[in-house]
């Protein structure tokens, strides 16, 4: 099938770019990467009257720290992302992620922001996101919000993002120095979505779990976070134990749907299995 017929735009400017979706509301698609949109147009599951091309917009690419915090544009390529010297510095989770996605080819065009945006349960950005504790930058006609990733993925394709809101910049503040990390991703090939995955950010003290963020990828209709697995391991050892209940808690709260990878009882055992892969690698890590 074909797209149906439709008007593009490509705006140089972020004031222009929110004039065009005011102008033309609910008949607008917003187009970062494409790799999403264009797919859904082809099969009329999408059918915008207009495209409205984010491209162009400088202001809505880079990556730079300011004040401990990394601030990087919604326009930012995987590719991007995956080859930033501040980012294999500062935030080697991140790194990690993008390297995972799908890949060379749809790295290049990918964006962050339109994998965040476009609310996937599949994509691996909003784990990551909640794990690093980030908050993504919104801008509308009305002004400029500011909302954490930890509460903003509502459902399938469901975000708390409004119409006429567009994505500017995510904000990442600097993990602590000696932080652990892991995204543990299973695939059943090179640029499929996540059968499931697991992503974690981990601080020990003196031989115990001082704070640690547990998210899932593709086991719900949205991104999971593991709230109990986490609390089960604060202030105890990580060993064969702790590993294997915190497992078993991330499985307690899957729900995935049953497709192609596998049926529900197998996806939620491979959270499982990844959830312990990535607290391994993430405590290997970590240093106290």
């Amino acid at each position: 099938m074909i797209p149906r017929e439709f008007d593009y735009h490509a705006p140089w400017t972020l004031p222009d770019a929110l004039g065009l979706l005011t102008q033309f509301g609910d008949d607008a698609k917003l187009l970062a990467g494409g790799h999403s949109l264009l797919p859904m147009m082809k099969l009329r599951f999408a059918q915008p009257g207009h495209l409205i091309d984010l491209g162009r917009i400088a202001e809505l690419k880079g990556i730079r720290e300011a004040d401990g915090v990394l601030r990087i544009g919604a326009m930012t390529t995987e590719n991007e992302l995956i080859w930033s010297k501040l980012l294999q510095d500062k935030c080697p989770l991140l790194v990690e992620g993008a390297r995972l996605i799908s890949d060379p080819q749809v790295r290049y065009k990918g964006t962050i922001g339109g994998d965040i945006a476009h609310g996937d349960p599949g994509n691996d950005h909003p784990a990551l996101m909640i794990v690093l504790g980030a908050s993504f930058v919104l801008k509308g006609a009305s002004g400029e919000r500011v909302l954490p990733a930890d509460g903003f993925f509502l459902g399938g394709y469901a975000t708390l993002m409004e119409p006429g809101e567009i994505m500017t910049e995510i904000r990442i503040p600097v993990p602590a120095p000696g932080t652990g990390y892991a995204y543990a991703k299973l695939k059943r090939k090179v640029g499929d979505f996540a059968t499931a995955a697991t992503a974690v950010m981990l601080r020990m003290k003196g031989g115990t779990v001082q704070e640690v963020a547990i998210a899932l990828t593709n086991v719900a209709a949205s991104v999971l976070r593991a709230t109990a697995a986490e609390a089960s391991l604060r202030g105890k050892a990580l060993d064969d134990v702790s590993i294997a209940e915190a497992a078993r808690l991330a499985m307690s709260i899957c729900d995935p749907v049953v497709d192609q990878r596998g049926d529900a009882e197998y996806k939620t055992a491979m959270a499982g299995e990844m959830t312990q892969r990535a607290l391994r690698s993430a405590h290997a890590r970590a240093t106290p």
